[in-house]
């Protein structure tokens, strides 16, 4: 028995179709819908671990006890393809320059700072011989080698890119090098000797009446934080004579303002009245706006220049890796730093390559549970993944660890809430009216800063590589 197929489609064809189309039908169905989503959205740890403090009056003061550690910033150049020059302003940051302002010497100091290349491994200043000059580091790494107690060598520490050693060749004609200073990569410097500076005082009576008076300054007792020191007597049997003192403050605190991340979300009054079931268009669009002023809120904890984590940290508090990639011994560094760390927080890719360094040594770090998330730890303190912090694009990040809370003297969050139309804390959506094309206008408002009480509350392990998978 044969089947005729062709005959069959045919009259289909015919006929037409017959049943409702899906394409149709969906216009008559309810669709299972989610909610709006974004990428942008992270765990924003920081936000939630950070202590906020409430701040009224919109400015938070940082009283501290007197320091004189001076001249402990960085130095700032400027490249011209393979030409190297340092900002005249920026050698206000070596201490026997500290508050010189006469652009003219400056200017002429600078102009006088000689470019030199070293390669991996050569020495740039041996241990015991005179300082006559300071080097300006333009651009590499540069490590401090001691002799051990044995008379091997040990390591002493790093210095990279904006740092400078030797600069009590300015200030003292008798003075040595304490340490030897060996680059580690090619590294590109800019020195400035002594006589330099001393001809250039001849000529400018403003540079020699600066020099005269740092030489006229009478030693200041202090401790090993720099801090004005609290004359004490202990042990002392009889009737000793108990010493006078008194602690001294900083005249001028430094004082942070709250800042401000804003935006104005707008939405057509058609869309708000017709189209808010089942889901409200208003509500989402808030939700939306409000997560995004959050990420934009982290970001600028970290990376603000004025109020920012990584651009306020101490450079006392500021170490490079030994071998570029963030070792154990790195991290156990970052750590003996500060008392009571409570936290790290580094790029996911940064703590992938702690984690292949901990792999090559047959280390296992421990895991720890914070709120329902399991997270890596190293000596017991959480690493937080933080997509904040910057990748540059040599591929390289900074590991920030930190104690926080007012009590600990540690790093704090600063907000005010309670502010008009507030819908969290230090965050509020104000309603700003209806324009003549109908479109509802809200000013989405978040209030935030950060400070660090004391110096060592904050440390950073720098230039970090994150691609070595050797």
């Amino acid at each position: 028995m044969s089947v005729d197929t062709g005959a069959e489609t045919a009259g289909a064809a015919t006929r037409g179709q017959q049943s409702l189309g899906t394409a149709a039908a969906r216009n008559l169905a309810t669709t299972t819908k989610s909610a709006p989503q974004m990428q942008e959205i992270s765990s924003r740890w920081l936000l939630r671990k950070l202590p906020w403090v409430q701040v009224q009056g919109g400015t938070y003061r940082v009283n501290r006890r007197l320091s004189y550690t001076v001249g402990d910033g960085r130095v700032e150049f400027i490249q011209t393809g393979g030409r190297v020059q340092v900002i005249p302003a920026e050698l206000s940051e070596l201490p026997a320059l500290r508050d010189y302002d006469d652009e003219e010497a400056l200017t002429e100091l600078a102009n006088r700072c000689a470019q030199r290349e070293f390669a991996a491994g050569e020495v740039i200043a041996n241990a015991g011989s005179p300082t006559d000059r300071v080097f300006l580091l333009a651009h590499g790494r540069v490590a401090k080698v001691g002799t051990g107690q044995y008379g091997d060598e040990t390591e002493l520490g790093f210095l990279a890119d904006g740092a400078y050693f030797g600069e009590r060749a300015l200030v003292d004609p008798e003075a040595q090098w304490e340490h030897t200073v060996r680059a580690t990569t090619a590294c590109t410097v800019l020195e400035l000797t002594r006589s330099d500076v001393l001809n250039l005082a001849e000529r400018s009576e403003s540079l020699n009446q600066h020099l005269g008076d740092l030489s006229d300054q009478p030693d200041r007792a202090t401790n090993k934080y720099g801090e004005a020191a609290i004359d004490l007597s202990a042990g002392h049997i009889g009737e000793a004579v108990i010493p006078h003192t008194y602690v001294d403050y900083e005249s001028s605190p430094r004082e942070y303002e709250l800042s401000v991340a804003q935006t104005v979300l707008k939405v057509h009054s058609r869309v708000a009245d017709l189209y808010n079931q089942p889901m409200n268009q208003t509500e989402h669009q808030l939700r939306l706006t409000v997560e995004a002023l959050r990420e934009r809120q982290e970001h600028e904890l970290i990376n603000n220049p004025e109020f920012g984590l990584l651009t306020n940290c101490d450079y006392g508090q500021r170490i490079q890796p030994h071998d570029g990639v963030p070792s154990p011994d790195d991290m156990d560094e970052l750590l003996s730093r500060r008392r009571g760390s409570k936290l790290f927080l580094a790029h996911p890719k940064a703590i992938a390559a702690f984690g292949r360094e901990c792999n090559k040594r047959g280390l296992v770090p421990e895991s720890v549970e914070i709120d329902g998330h399991r997270l890596p730890a190293w000596r017991g303190v959480p690493i937080y993944p933080c997509g904040k912090i910057p990748l540059s694009d040599t591929r390289t990040t900074s590991i920030i660890c930190m104690r926080t809370g007012e009590d600990q003297q540690g790093v704090i969050g600063l907000r005010q809430s309670g502010i008009p139309d507030e819908i969290e804390p230090g965050l509020s959506v104000r309603f700003m009216g209806i324009d003549e094309q109908a479109i509802i206008s809200y000013l989405v408002t978040a209030y935030y800063s950060a400070a660090i009480l004391v110096p060592d509350a904050l440390g950073v392990l720098e230039n970090v590589e994150v691609s070595r998978w050797r």
